[in-house]
């Protein structure tokens, strides 16, 4: 009996100090919670700079994650910070007083290049407020570049590097790969240029997908010179000379051919910048980051405000995941905004390749429902292409960067084959019993489609494009003919969609907001983000397990991870697809 009773206290006591060991992991990590969320922002001292440094993960929205300061695995991996809070805070700090300037530290930004344009209108419009931008790098990538030609002054350490030589693109091609492990991917597709499927099915570029590539970053270069152009007085034509012959091949080179002012040292930047901010030469500046910066835009003290809704990441069916449109979830947000009486117009700002074509009509039909009661503008970010046009479409107005990839008006099928990897390389064989001819169409990962069954999917296909195209048609005010010209699965530039009638203006997710308030004859109003952000501590550790398993993924493959993520996020699509290509990787 006391052996029994022994036994039983230790069961009492290990889950006794199990629960209290629960409890204070949940009480400790609330606690770190409040003091990073109190400690997260601050505002600028006075007389000071704020320091932009971009070589850490730019999402297009910030997400609440209290604990990504901190030095630990998994949520402290490194920091992020969304592209609407840069933008923000750079709009803040023109007006506020305590900011002088701007010191950007540049070496390498992870964003496209309609974001870069964003983050480089925001600078100009800072410097009219008669404060100063000033760039130092110790070696400067074109994107990094791209960013600091906007500044008054653009330093390079003496024995450093500026990359300029031209833009660059590559697709990764896994056919091969997939012959080796016996997969076949069956493509049922309408699109001369839909090249979504070709890293599946081909070794190398097709003809016709290498035609629009070469177009695509070509309008992209052209804008990247232009505007390098006009703020660094260099013409066109000069710097492509430059680029071509690779002529910058060292910091003296740079200054030479007028990409930078001059070569300094870092402890001779910070003496200029104390004579711009009037400081002698003993003292420390005052700096913020902008990572760090609590400053606001100022809004009205009124009840009437222009929503802006972030769709970005790949559209999925059902709720979907942070980084991920879910059609069910954004189209609840859109119908809630519709409803709320004090909203009176919509910015869907839409950053994505595309993904499932059902929800994307399930999107667009929100959009539709939406417009009819209140304004829609779409501000378009690095990509609003596919389904990302599709949700796009309905809107009142499109505004676009000039290097937003855009248009890829197609649709595909694509459904994998296992039966040589299943049967001949793992002797693993299935076998069916089905009611009727068509009763185990896709059912069976080792039967390959018939004749009959690819007609049907094809069927399918044609009329989610014909549908696709029926909706561009009726938003844009074209014929479906007409959309189908500028269609067939082609990638456009904004500037590009401009010209072919795809996108209205030119213009940033502000330009979007003010369209907004205009049509529906605003004269003050606020500007309110959506979906909100859940600060409730279950929203933090409800993605842990997510968390977790990525960070885990991210450790073991590193920089291979995303081929295989492309390859499994293939395997696992159903439906009909309207998609880019998964890796457009531009230079």
């Amino acid at each position: 009996m006391n052996f029994l009773k022994q036994i039983l206290a230790t069961i009492i006591g290990v889950v006794v100090s199990g629960l209290f060991l629960f409890f204070g992991f949940i009480f400790m990590i609330g606690v770190i919670v409040k003091q990073s969320s109190d400690d997260s922002s601050k505002i600028a001292p006075a007389n000071s700079v704020l320091l932009v440094t971009l070589d850490y993960s730019i999402v297009e929205k910030s997400e609440l994650n209290p604990l990504g300061d901190l030095d630990l695995p998994i949520y402290g991996s490194g920091k992020t910070i969304g592209l609407n809070d840069i933008l923000s805070r750079i709009e803040a700090a023109k007006t506020d007083n305590n900011i002088k300037g701007i010191y950007l530290n540049l070496s390498s930004v992870g964003i496209g290049y309609a974001s870069l344009e964003a983050i480089r209108d925001a600078l100009i419009s800072f410097k009219e407020a008669n404060k100063f931008v000033v760039a130092y790098g110790d070696i400067y990538s074109q994107k990094a570049y791209y960013l600091a030609s906007a500044a008054d002054r653009v330093y390079l350490n003496p024995e450093g590097s500026l990359d300029f030589r031209g833009i660059s693109s590559s697709v990764v091609f896994m056919k091969e790969a997939l012959d080796k492990l016996g997969i076949d991917m069956q493509v049922i597709k309408v699109g001369t240029y839909k090249s979504a499927v070709e890293p599946f099915i081909l070794n190398s570029m097709s003809d016709a997908n290498r035609e629009q590539v070469s177009s695509y970053i070509n309008s992209i270069y052209n804008s990247f010179l232009a505007d390098i152009s006009q703020d660094r007085n260099i013409a066109t034509p000069e710097l492509r000379n430059i680029a071509d012959n690779y002529l910058v091949q060292n910091a003296e080179d740079a200054v030479k051919y007028k990409l930078v002012d001059s070569l300094i040292y870092k402890d001779e930047l910070l003496i200029n910048i104390k004579g711009r901010l009037g400081i002698d030469e003993n003292k420390d500046i005052s700096a913020i980051s902008i990572l760090k910066y609590a400053g606001k835009t100022k809004q009205e003290d009124v009840s009437d405000q222009i929503a802006v809704l972030y769709a970005y990441g790949d559209i999925v069916d059902g709720e979907g995941t942070v980084g991920q449109i879910g059609g069910d979830k954004l189209s609840r947000e859109l119908r809630k905004l519709r409803n709320d009486k004090d909203v009176k117009g919509v910015v869907l700002r839409v950053n994505s390749g595309g993904g499932s074509a059902l929800a994307s009509e399930i999107i667009w039909r929100e959009v539709e429902l939406t417009k009819k009661v209140k304004p829609v503008m779409v501000s378009m970010g690095d990509y609003a292409a596919s389904g990302g046009y599709y949700i796009s479409a309905a809107a009142d107005s499109i505004f676009a960067e000039e290097s937003t990839l855009t248009g890829s008006i197609g649709v595909f099928g694509l459904i994998p084959n296992f039966k040589n990897l299943l049967n001949n390389k793992l002797g693993v064989h299935v076998d069916q019993v089905n009611t009727g001819k068509f009763s185990g169409l896709m059912t069976s990962p080792t039967e390959p489609l018939t004749a009959e069954e690819r007609a049907i999917i094809q069927l399918q296909v044609n009329n989610t494009y014909s549908t696709f195209m029926k909706r561009v048609a009726d938003g844009r005010h074209v014929t479906v003919a007409h959309v189908d010209s500028v269609g067939q699965g082609r990638v456009w530039t904004g500037s590009q969609a401009l010209e072919l009638g795809l996108v209205d203006k030119i213009g940033n997710t502000k330009s979007a907001i003010q369209a907004a308030a205009s049509k529906a004859g605003l004269k003050s109003y606020k500007v309110a983000e959506y979906p909100a952000k859940d600060e409730s501590f279950l929203s933090i550790l409800s993605g842990s397990k997510d968390q977790i398993r990525a960070w885990l993924f991210a450790e073991e493959f590193g920089d291979f991870k995303q081929y295989i993520l492309d390859v499994k996020k293939t395997l696992q699509q159903s439906g009909v697809q309207a998609r880019m290509p998964y890796s457009i990787e531009i230079y």
